[in-house]
C-alpha cells in the first residue's frame, strides 16, 4: 500500500500491517451497482476507508445519510465540503429497504454534517431510525452522529429513539482539535458525549481516536479518561491516513505500530472502558456489531430486544 507524503510529494510505502486479502469483488461490485440504483451514499467510499473491499465483500457498509457534501472543511477528513445539497425525503425508507435487502443484523448510519439546516439534520436521523425499525425489527442500529453543535435538544431529539449504540468521535488529543477540525470543538465534543449518555443512559455511547498526528501517550491517556468521565462506554483507536494530496489534509506524522495498538488497547480497558477496538486499519463503523456483541457480552447480559 502506498501512502503520499504530503510535504514532498512523494509516496511512502506503507508498513507491512496494513496489507490485506483480496475481497470478493463480485460482491463488492453487486453492492456499489445497489447503492447507484437508489442513490444512496456510504462514508466507506466518500471517507475513503482503507476496509471498503473487505466489508463490501462481506456484505456490510456504512450508510451515509443527508447527502455527501459536508458543510464542515475537517483537515483529516475525504468527504468534500461546499455548499450541501436538498435534503431527500425519502432517504430513510431507501435506507430501511436496502438494510432489508442485505438482510443486515446490525447497521451503522452516519451522516455529513449540516450546519445549513434549522436542525442539523437530527430529524432526519430520527426518520431513518424509525424506518429500519419499521421494516427490519430486530436489526440492531449505531449511529455516528455530528456534534449538532452541542445543541441540546437536538442531542436528546436523536438519542430518545434509543438506538443500540450512539457514537460521536471526537478524533485527536486536545492539543491537535483546532488544527484538526477548525470547525469543531474538543470540549464540545466532550459535552456531547455527556448529554448523550445523561439523556439514555441504557444507550451505549461511543467515540474514536486517530493516532499518528503527533500525540504524546500522555496526551491519549488524557483524552481517554475525559471520555471515561462523561460516560462513554466504546473506543476504537486507528492510524491516521492522509486522503489526499491537498493542501487542507494534515500529513501523517508517524506509524504507530501494531504492538503499540495492543498496548493503547489494555490501558483503555485498564481505565474502564467497556470495549476498545484498537489496530491499524480500525476505524470507527469497522466491524461494529462486533464490538456491541462483545460488550453487550462482557458487561451487559442477554440483549432483550431480539435476536
Amino acid at each position: 500500500m502506498i501512502q503520499i507524503d504530503e510535504l514532498t510529494k512523494n509516496p511512502l510505502v506503507l508498513p507491512s500491517w496494513f496489507r490485506q486479502e483480496l475481497p470478493d469483488m463480485a460482491k463488492v461490485h453487486r453492492m456499489q451497482a445497489m447503492f447507484r440504483q437508489v442513490n444512496l451514499h456510504t462514508v466507506c467510499e466518500s471517507a475513503h476507508c482503507p476496509n471498503m473491499g473487505q466489508c463490501w465483500g462481506r456484505g456490510v457498509a456504512t450508510f451515509m445519510i443527508l447527502g455527501d457534501i459536508c458543510t464542515r472543511a475537517c483537515r483529516f477528513c475525504a468527504v468534500p465540503a461546499g455548499q450541501a445539497m436538498a435534503v431527500d425525503s425519502q432517504e430513510p425508507t431507501k435506507i430501511a429497504q436496502a438494510v432489508a435487502q442485505l438482510q443486515l443484523r446490525y447497521v451503522v448510519v452516519t451522516s455529513v454534517a449540516r450546519d445549513d439546516l434549522n436542525d442539523e439534520g437530527a430529524g432526519h436521523f430520527v426518520q431513518t431510525i424509525r424506518e429500519i425499525r419499521r421494516i427490519n425489527p430486530y436489526t440492531k442500529i449505531e449511529i455516528l452522529i455530528p456534534d449538532f453543535s452541542g445543541k441540546k435538544e437536538l442531542l436528546e431529539t436523536v438519542a430518545q429513539e434509543k438506538p443500540e449504540v450512539i457514537s460521536h468521535n471526537i478524533e485527536t488529543v486536545r492539543r491537535l482539535s483546532a488544527k484538526i477540525r477548525p470547525q469543531a470543538d474538543y470540549g464540545r465534543s466532550l459535552q456531547t458525549l455527556a448529554i448523550l449518555k445523561n439523556c439514555c443512559s441504557s444507550t451505549l455511547t461511543k467515540s474514536s481516536l486517530m493516532v499518528g498526528l503527533g500525540e504524546t501517550l500522555d496526551e491519549l491517556k488524557t483524552t481517554m479518561q475525559e471520555l471515561i468521565c462523561v460516560g462513554c462506554d466504546m473506543l476504537t483507536i486507528g492510524q491516521y491516513l492522509s486522503p489526499s494530496l491537498a493542501k487542507r489534509h494534515v500529513r501523517v506524522e508517524r506509524f504507530v505500530s501494531p504492538e503499540e495498538f495492543q498496548s493503547l488497547k489494555e490501558v483503555g480497558l485498564q481505565l474502564g472502558f467497556r470495549h476498545v477496538m484498537s489496530g491499524p486499519l480500525v476505524r470507527s463503523s469497522y466491524i461494529a456489531e462486533e464490538g456491541y456483541r462483545q460488550c453487550l457480552e462482557n458487561f451487559i447480559g442477554t440483549d432483550e430486544r431480539g435476536p
